[in-house]
């Protein structure tokens, strides 16, 4: 007997189709059957009243640390998807910093396997596997073999491809593979040792700092680089406004580039470091007001494709030491629509369907993921209420770390279910 579920008067956005309106949804054993503006229930239909909810394509975040292999004290395949899911997220793609790295086709396979294992397999898995073997920047790993095992792009996230040679090898393979090379854009010798942006802040409070240079320098020369090699390039949680120019300017001369930005990159500025919480250290760090202004403007016209929270989990004992001490990086999927409702849509900075955009389809597009909906088409959604107000509760989490710097901040816009692979999701 076929599982036929109605989504009821939800205000269907779909950046890839254009379409903003209010509709119902058929789905018959996965798949959009029908879409109208009024689909009667038969008997043993499931019905779910979505007025006032947006209905959107599944949100992907491409740029998430789930930890295991490894890791599994800080966050694990299980805890990760129920997070994402529980942020909106159907898909997310995982980063190589695991111990071992994900250097060869088989710890692809196995975070994949994971992924099914967990929660049935509603949140997709897409691994970033590594450029370099172990991440050290010396030695190709081997691409042909990542990317047919499922790898969808490239990166030594944590640790810049600081060699130029490698650089520009990683991206003629991965051109080979129309796979992108996503950098953690930094000169290592300018940040060593720095903990919070370089600057007049850092300076009060006695702190070494990264400047945005460090960032600058890199991206300058990897634009060069994609542009000799006329591959696709993709740039990192970037955090500084002459970052977003370079971008902007390397879009104008055609170079295959693109680019993402995390919510706390747009939310909050080097100032918030004076309370000395750990939950403020991320790298790249927190940087001025010009530069959230910056990243506000590249959001909005364009520049910036990509919305991703470089979701980043640290147990407890972890970050409650000394500033200096502590390691980088917060975590975001579930406060990840709240900070871009409140700090982009509410402030009309973006629309709605442009945060879809940047929450779904470009990342999908990079990826090579995409999806629409439409009458055929898998059912891969998410749904939003875009109007609900509410405090963040770090305890109330479902990821296994709880390290965020916004406990107790008031956000608009918050996740409600999501439905993919034939399953339903609602919270």
């Amino acid at each position: 007997m076929s599982k036929r579920i109605i989504l009821q008067s939800g205000r269907l956005i779909d950046p890839s189709t254009k379409k903003d309106e209010v509709t119902d949804i058929l789905i018959v054993d996965g798949t959009i059957e029908t879409i109208r503006k009024s689909i009667p229930a038969s008997p043993g239909d499931q019905v779910v009243d979505l007025k006032g909810k947006i209905v959107s394509p599944g949100l992907i975040d491409i740029h998430v640390h789930l930890r295991e292999p490894g890791y599994e004290h800080k966050e694990t395949i299980e805890t990760g998807t129920l997070s994402a899911a529980h942020g909106g997220f159907t898909a997310v793609c995982c980063m190589p910093n695991t111990n071992p790295a994900i250097d060869d086709e088989s710890i692809v396979t196995f975070i994949q396997t994971q992924g099914k294992k967990a929660h049935d397999g509603i949140v997709d898995i897409f691994p970033i596997a590594s450029v370099s073997k172990a991440r050290e920047g010396k030695t190709l790993a081997p691409i042909a073999e990542l990317v047919r095992a499922g790898a969808v792009g490239l990166s030594d996230d944590g640790a810049p491809v600081f060699d130029a040679k490698i650089m520009r090898r990683a991206l003629e393979y991965a051109m080979m593979y129309d796979v992108p090379v996503m950098q953690h854009c930094e000169i290592p010798e300018l940040a060593h040792g720095g903990v919070m942006n370089e600057g007049k802040v850092a300076t009060e409070l006695g702190l070494p700092g990264i400047p945005g240079i460090a960032e600058e320098i890199m991206i300058a020369r990897d634009l060069l680089l994609a542009e000799y090699t006329n591959s696709r390039y993709h740039v990192c949680h970037m955090s500084t406004a002459v970052a977003v120019d370079l971008v902007r300017q390397g879009k104008k001369k055609g170079i295959k580039v693109t680019c993402e930005v995390t919510p706390h990159h747009f939310t909050v500025t080097d100032e918030i470091v004076r309370s000395y919480d750990t939950n403020t250290k991320m790298n790249p760090p927190l940087r001025t007001q010009k530069d959230v202004d910056a990243i506000k403007e590249g959001l909005k016209d364009g520049t910036i494709d990509v919305i991703a929270t470089d979701h980043a989990p640290h147990s407890l004992d972890e970050k409650e030491v000394d500033y200096i001490q502590a390691p980088f990086g917060i975590v975001g999927l579930e406060t990840a629509i709240g900070l871009t409702v409140s700090e982009l849509v509410e402030h009309n900075v973006i629309s709605l369907m442009q945060m879809i955009e940047k929450l779904s389809t470009n990342p999908r597009k990079i990826i090579g993921k995409e999806i629409r909906i439409a009458e055929g088409e898998p059912a891969n959604l998410s749904f939003i209420d875009p109007d609900v107000e509410w405090k963040v509760e770090i305890a109330k989490f479902k990821s296994k770390s709880k390290n965020s710097p916004f406990e107790g901040k008031g956000l608009k816009g918050k996740a409600i279910g999501i439905y993919n692979h034939g399953k339903l999701m609602l919270y």
